[in-house]
């Protein structure tokens, strides 16, 4: 049974596990989930996660739901194929990859999450955005960011000279911020900018930026 994903290409926690199913070079469905139809809240897909958040991802009789629960199964799963994002050959960068997975999940995302739904979602809710959640949370962001800076002088990659999940991690939200005046916050940093280009210029990254569109006209 192929690998099924259920989700939408605009959605920055599909986004991360389409960009872990390509680079690992895996085959797998798509099955599109309509955000704005309400799909997720209705019990075919709160069968799958009773959160009703999308993604879900099933594996033959496994379903997991959580964006970077099902990337660390992915490349575990299959960390013969494709390359290898979590660095199983060597027990301390496989720790280090881990670090870092955890810095993206609880010091980047929580600054940078309220920033895009601002500048993307409220929009969309007949809502303006509010500059002083964004602007409070551009500084914390900043602060983050600064670490990253200072990391990256002596590392081409976060966890070390080499590319891994814990990179991938930060690929959709850091993709939508360059979209906007906010963007300023990695390109007035060069290590942290060079690295964002470089991380985004990969093939697996590219093709799911194709479909990253969420609030364009």
């Amino acid at each position: 049974m192929a690998l099924k994903l259920y989700g939408a290409p605009m959605s920055t926690c599909t986004s991360r596990v389409l960009t872990c199913l390509h680079e690992k070079d895996l085959d797998f469905e798509l099955v599109i989930v309509d955000l704005f139809a309400g799909e997720h809240k209705q019990p075919p897909f709160l069968a799958k996660n009773p959160f009703g958040q999308i993604p879900a991802l099933e594996d033959d009789d496994l379903t997991l739901f959580e964006s970077r629960a099902i990337t660390s199964y992915v490349a575990e799963r299959f960390k013969e194929t494709g390359y290898d994002l979590i660095r199983h050959h060597n027990i301390k960068e496989a720790a280090v990859v881990k670090v870092w997975t955890e810095v993206e999940s609880q010091q980047f995302h929580p600054a940078i999450a309220p920033i895009i739904f601002q500048f993307l979602v409220a929009p969309l809710q007949g809502n303006l955005p509010d500059q002083t959640i964004i602007d409070t949370n551009l500084e914390k962001l900043g602060k983050v960011l600064d670490i990253y800076e200072a990391k990256l002088t002596s590392t081409k990659y976060l966890a070390g000279d080499f590319y891994s999940l814990a990179d991938l991690h930060h690929l959709p939200y850091a993709y939508y911020l360059m979209k906007t005046p906010a963007a300023s916050v990695v390109n007035d940093r060069p290590h942290v900018k060079a690295w964002w280009e470089d991380i985004s210029s990969r093939p697996a990254f590219k093709k799911v930026a194709e479909g990253m569109n969420f609030g364009e006209k």
